[in-house]
C-alpha cells in the first residue's frame, strides 16, 4: 500500500521556521519525484517545491524561492521541506505527493501527481 505521511506542521510566528517531513512507503522511492503542495482556505491547491529522488533536481515556486529548501534522504525514504522566513501568506495545509512524471515535478503540477498524503497544517501568525 502506497503511503505518504506528512509531519512537522504547527503554529509559528512570522519570520520563524519549520521543517516538514514526508515519509514514503509502498513504492520504489528512487523511481519517483516527491513534491510539496499547499492549499490555503478558499484557494486552489498550488505547487511549492519538488525534488527528483533519482538525480536530486529541485524546483521551487517563485513565492518560496530563497526561503524554502527541499531535500531528500533516500536511505529513509523521506523528503523534507525546510521553511524559513515564514510569512502569514504561507499559512496552508501542506501536502506531499509523488509522481513518476518528470515534467509534473518540474511544473509543480497538481494534476501530474500519482499519490498524495493527507496533509499537515502550517499556521503563520503576524
Amino acid at each position: 500500500e502506497v503511503q505518504l505521511v506528512e509531519s512537522g506542521g504547527g503554529l509559528v510566528q512570522a519570520g520563524g521556521s519549520l521543517r516538514l517531513s514526508c515519509a514514503a512507503s509502498g513504492f520504489t522511492f528512487d523511481d519517483y519525484a516527491i513534491g510539496w503542495f499547499r492549499q490555503a482556505p478558499g484557494k486552489e491547491r498550488e505547487g511549492v517545491s519538488c525534488i527528483s529522488s533519482s538525480d536530486g533536481s529541485t524546483y521551487y515556486a517563485d513565492s518560496v524561492k530563497g526561503r524554502f529548501t527541499i531535500s531528500s534522504d533516500n536511505a529513509k525514504n523521506t523528503v523534507y521541506l525546510q521553511m524559513n522566513s515564514l510569512k502569514p501568506e504561507d499559512t496552508a495545509v501542506y501536502y506531499c505527493a509523488a509522481t513518476t512524471d518528470g515534467y509534473g515535478c518540474y511544473a509543480l503540477a497538481v494534476y501530474g501527481m500519482d499519490y498524495w498524503g493527507k496533509g499537515t497544517l502550517v499556521t503563520v501568525s503576524s
